[in-house]
């Protein structure tokens, strides 16, 4: 782990300025003729672990897709580190230093674990060939089921999987959507812990998508509220009233 906070001490300081190290501003997306995402602007500090929330459809997913280059966007901006995203493919965006677990894990199940760690190993800057030593410091099981097949691993497993393999690509951001899903409690706080020590030790940010409100609560320094589309509340997790969690998060 000391080897990831040097590295991440050596690169330019985040602009514009060092509050954001991703800023979205008038974001819109369309699926066909459906409009998703509505002048979205969105702020996520660098250094801290932003959660964004919402109930089901509101757009949560498909705005970390835009992030990420998975989904073309209409109109806005999108700047990472002071770098406009433009028209950056995934794979580009993942070298500049976007780590992203997606929903429901997608590791490659027929492939060991050892294999699907090393799959992140291209997009580091340092061309580093060998698997982070921290990363079997972060998630003890992985290196005691390092040449098991992925889909052999339970669900709490593969999800540290997917996180670890985010991890190997030493990203700046990790992008986390439902972390806790399908996972049984007390691999959640493990989950729940890492993230507070990975954003709190070293500095890694952090956004991510989570219905559940203890968790959000646990981890998250900074909340945004997704309706239909639209930033409709933001601020500090201390700020997260049971006003707010009435009108848009309760079902």
């Amino acid at each position: 782990m000391n080897n990831l906070a040097t590295n991440r001490d050596e690169r330019p300081a985040n602009a514009p300025g060092k509050d954001s190290l991703l800023s979205i501003r008038a974001l819109n997306q369309f699926y066909g003729q459906s409009h998703t995402l509505w002048d979205l602007d969105l702020e996520v500090p660098g250094g801290a672990c932003t959660c964004l929330m919402g109930r089901n459809g509101v757009g949560k997913t498909t705005l970390l897709k835009c992030v990420m280059g998975l989904l073309p966007t209409r109109s806005g901006e999108l700047r990472f580190n002071g770098q406009d995203l433009g028209r950056a493919s995934a794979e580009k965006r993942a070298a500049l230093g976007v780590g992203y677990v997606p929903q429901g894990r997608q590791i490659f199940s027929l492939m060991t674990v050892e294999e699907n760690l090393q799959i992140g190993l291209p997009a580091r800057s340092d061309r580093q060939k060998k698997i982070p030593e921290f990363i079997f410091e972060l998630f003890p099981v992985l290196k005691e089921m390092l040449h098991r097949r992925g889909g052999d691993l339970s669900g709490g497993q593969q999800q540290q999987l997917a996180i670890g393999r985010a991890l190997v690509t030493d990203p700046q951001l990790l992008i986390l959507d439902e972390p806790t899903e399908g996972i049984q409690p007390n691999v959640v706080a493990e989950i729940g812990d890492i993230i507070r020590k990975l954003n709190r030790e070293i500095g890694l940010t952090v956004l991510l998508v989570e219905q559940k409100l203890p968790f959000a609560r646990k981890v998250a320094d900074h909340f945004c509220i997704l309706d239909r589309g639209r930033n409709v509340a933001s601020g500090g997790i201390e700020q997260l009233s049971d006003e707010l969690v009435k009108q848009y998060l309760t079902v």
